[in-house]
């Protein structure tokens, strides 16, 4: 089984993953003001956030951990709407916050698409590599 990068615990990423490097909570004044310069539903706003704060951030990764974090924004792309309106919507339960407005999103599978589609491109050869182990060993 595959363990967490940082963690004793097995290795279960969850669609939230993600949007952490957004995550604003006690740094309105710096990330937050940066990140309100950008508009999460413009195309080309969209590509340099993504590969800023989500590629950048995962760039640690070993190849194995990208492979299974890839193929759940794959699974989860097949699932309905509603899961991607809830992973923008704030948890007043959790320590986290992302920037205003990004909950009103009027499309928010298209952001996990563009994502996926940044991904796959960034991350061909760790995806290709790992598809090709037995990951019962892993």
């Amino acid at each position: 089984m595959l363990m967490h990068p940082y963690l004793d615990i097995p290795y279960n990423p969850r669609l939230k993953n993600f949007l952490g490097g957004f995550d604003t909570y006690d740094r309105e004044e710096s990330l937050g003001v940066e990140l309100s310069g950008y508009d999460p539903e413009c195309p080309s706003d969209r590509d340099y956030l993504i590969f800023r704060f989500i590629v950048n951030r995962f760039s640690g990764l070993s190849y194995r951990h990208k492979f299974v974090l890839f193929n759940m924004l794959g699974d989860t792309l097949e699932s309905d709407v509603s899961i991607f309106i809830e992973a923008f919507e704030h948890d007043p339960l959790i320590p986290s916050l992302l920037p205003l407005g990004w909950s009103n999103m009027k499309n928010p599978r298209a952001f996990f698409e563009d994502i996926y589609i940044k991904l796959s491109e960034v991350w061909l050869n760790d995806l290709c590599k790992a598809g090709r182990e037995d990951r019962s060993t892993w």
